[in-house]
């Protein structure tokens, strides 16, 4: 066999899958590894660089190499996505010298949000970069670790993302996309698309960051120590690569104007691309992947996550492989508003819309009639709200969706899925390919060489399944209860 193939390699939270695909979308073969997220004090989350970002590259493209009817020489480009934004210290030679500070769901730099927007003031930050200081900004984490690992940070060569670590460990070239750029807040100028230190030079030389590229732009070519680890032959080129939830939201079809991804996930995420360089306080935007095209995003900070959390700790009596399937099975036995019962999902604060890391998970309503099925079942219930809570924000900023592409496992979970349209009252796409972000790399990595067209990826994934929304009237009413809760008890949270 001597067809061409493109390797993309994706790291998430909780797991990094590589696939190889061919100019086709025809799937060679694919690997996945699981891997943890550290969580060293309440309100933070880490990343062992080495191990879990480099270390499960290195492991992925080893294994898919291995497959007996893939030859190395076949790879013509590789793609990397990885989870982002997030903070990473490294020395000249490229070598961490801290965790990985992961993206939102890490709150560790709350008072260095509060003391810049004091400093700089909230609408300027607004108005130079087009996104809010929150969690999932990277200069607050910048100032963090300047403040309280100084010795780290005056070490530091540069300061990188996950995405930036592993490209430059593969090309010795340090560089970053447009599209996680604008996460880097007071730091990058959504206006003239480069780094400035016009709001707040104390946070860092801007010389310390990576250079600015587009997704697609080839970083470099895979260097001889890079081979000699991961397998991959010397010179293969290397894209600039991107965020985890952009790569995805690619794979799924997401292209033009109108179009939005939810994804389904540990968190869950949204990208819409916009007719133009719209900005929304509740939301985040930035350029997306390509020229002259923005995008708005959305995030939680908590959604899969809680039902793991969830099996974890009430579910010790099933098996650990299936109980997320079982607990699901059981849901369904559970009625629409799970006995009016409400889940406020904020386990970890929460990102998109309210922007409150101090914010706490309710469980609203119980009385002795209640089961673990009806728990669960609110605790999906309210991940939806908090979904739909996202989606109504889109819409009050003038965006209103064309299309909504579901992606990511949580897409298994029907009432999960169905009671998100059901509460927005709008239809899902599911596509037929639900590898993710790793496959939208594959795409990527063919795009960069000019071996297929944008549109290609329509042929590449085609659709396979619509949702349509069975409106509720108990669902309509529990949505507005659910926005109060997190109103009436905000002050409560922040006590």
């Amino acid at each position: 066999m001597n067809k061409k193939l493109y390797l993309g390699v994706d790291v998430g939270t909780y797991e990094t899958k590589g696939v190889l695909v061919d100019a086709k979308g025809i799937v060679y073969s694919q690997k996945s590894i699981k891997h943890e997220m550290t969580i060293p004090k309440p309100g933070w989350a880490e990343h062992s660089p080495d191990d879990v970002w480099w270390g499960d590259f290195v492991n992925i493209a080893r294994q898919l190499l291995n497959d007996k009817d893939i030859s190395p020489d076949q790879i013509s480009s590789v793609a990397v996505s990885a989870i982002g934004p997030c903070m990473l210290p490294i020395d000249k030679d490229a070598s961490p010298l801290y965790s990985g500070v992961l993206y939102g769901v890490d709150t560790r730099a709350t008072e260095e949000i509060n003391y810049l927007n004091r400093k700089i003031g909230v609408d300027k930050i607004f108005k130079f970069g087009g996104n809010a200081l929150t969690s999932q900004s990277i200069g607050p984490k910048i100032l963090w670790l300047k403040n309280n690992h100084f010795e780290i940070y005056n070490k530091a060569a540069k300061i990188v993302t996950s995405t930036t670590f592993i490209v430059q460990k593969l090309t010795d070239q340090c560089v970053i996309d447009h599209y996680t750029a604008a996460n880097f807040t007071p730091l990058y100028d959504k206006s003239s698309l480069k780094w400035s230190n016009e709001l707040s030079e104390e946070i860092i030389d801007i010389t310390k960051l990576p250079e600015l590229k587009w997704s697609t732009e080839i970083a470099g070519n895979i260097t001889k120590k890079a081979s000699a680890e991961t397998g991959l032959p010397i010179g293969i080129p290397v894209t600039v690569g991107t965020i985890d939830a952009a790569a995805e939201a690619i794979s799924v079809g997401v292209r033009q104007a109108g179009d939005m991804m939810v994804m389904y996930g540990s968190t869950m995420f949204f990208i819409g691309i916009c007719e133009g360089n719209k900005s929304e306080k509740s939301l985040w935007s930035a350029p997306w992947l390509f020229k002259n095209e923005f995008a708005l995003m959305a995030g939680t900070s908590t959604s899969g996550t809680i039902t793991q959390w969830f099996k974890k700790e009430f579910a010790k009596d099933l098996d650990s492989e299936e109980a997320l399937q079982v607990l699901s099975v059981m849901a369904e036995k559970s009625p629409i508003g799970s006995k009016n019962l409400i889940t406020l999902p904020y386990f970890s604060g929460e990102r998109t819309p309210i922007q409150d890391p101090n914010a706490c998970g309710i469980i609203f309503g119980l009385n002795l009639t209640h089961k673990r099925e009806d728990i669960y079942r609110s605790i999906i219930e309210g991940i939806s709200y908090g979904a739909s809570h996202i989606i109504e924000t889109f819409m009050r900023s003038d965006f209103i969706p064309k299309k909504l592409f579901a992606v990511g496992g949580g897409v298994k979970n029907k009432i999960w899925t169905s009671s998100i349209s059901n509460i927005s009252s709008l239809s899902q796409e599911l596509k037929s390919k639900t590898i993710g972000a790793s496959y939208g790399n594959s795409f990527l990595a063919a795009l960069s060489l000019g071996d297929v067209d944008i549109s290609d990826i329509d042929s590449w994934n085609k659709t396979n399944q619509i949702i349509n929304p069975k409106p509720s009237i108990i669902y309509e009413e529990q949505f507005k209860i659910f926005k109060k809760l997190y109103e009436n008890n905000k002050e409560l949270f922040s006590q």
